[in-house]
C-alpha cells in the first residue's frame, strides 16, 4: 500500500480528472523505478527500525522506563 506522502495526484479537479482517465486508459507516464541502492538503504532502515525500540526497552531498568514515561507524560500534558 503506498504511503500518503507518495501520492502525487494533482489537487485541481480538472487535472485530477485527466490523470484518472490517463491511468484508467493506460496512457499515464510510467512511474520511475527506484535504484538498487535506495532499495538496499530502505531495507536496512526497516531492519534497524523494527528492532530498535524493543532492544532499547530490554536494556532499560524498570526505574529508567518509569522515569522516561513520567517525563513523556509531563511533556504531553504541559502543552495545553
Amino acid at each position: 500500500m503506498p504511503r500518503r506522502s507518495s501520492n502525487k495526484r494533482p489537487r485541481d479537479v480538472n487535472q485530477l480528472a485527466k490523470s484518472l482517465v490517463d491511468e484508467a486508459t493506460g496512457q499515464a507516464p510510467p512511474e520511475p523505478e527506484r535504484s538498487p541502492e535506495s532499495e538496499a538503504a530502505a531495507m536496512l532502515g526497516r531492519k534497524g527500525g523494527a528492532k530498535g525500540g524493543r532492544a532499547r526497552a530490554k536494556k532499560l531498568t524498570p526505574e529508567q522506563r518509569s522515569e522516561i514515561a513520567k517525563k513523556a507524560a509531563k511533556a504531553r500534558w504541559s502543552k495545553g
